[in-house]
């Protein structure tokens, strides 16, 4: 079995092929269906070897888009106790689904 530990949106994911991701959006014109490399490959795992990157390997992970959606609402407030002062916002983190096709 072979496992590849990749980097994106600022996080970490181990991942293998067939694995399902949700990773943060990744800017661009993407629509479902369409195909990305993922590039920053940190380590890969084959039988009983280990690549490790200091700090990136040159090999690619090959990840298709399942949906692109938006996460559950976060309600952010802000309070200032003594002057009765507050203030409400909410936000809707876009993410993209992915499978992995290859490593």
């Amino acid at each position: 079995m072979k496992f590849a530990i990749i980097k994106t949106g600022g996080k970490q994911y181990i991942t293998k092929v067939g694995d399902t991701l949700k990773i943060e959006k990744i800017i661009g014109d993407f629509k479902v269906g369409s195909k990305i490399m993922l590039d920053n490959v940190l380590a890969t795992f084959t039988d009983n070897v280990v690549d490790l990157g200091k700090p990136m390997l040159g090999s690619k992970v090959e990840a298709e888009i399942i949906a692109i959606d938006r996460h559950d609402k976060v309600t952010v407030l802000r309070y200032m106790p003594k002057s009765r002062w507050a203030k409400k916002n909410g936000h809707k983190q876009p993410y993209f689904e992915v499978k992995i096709l290859a490593i």
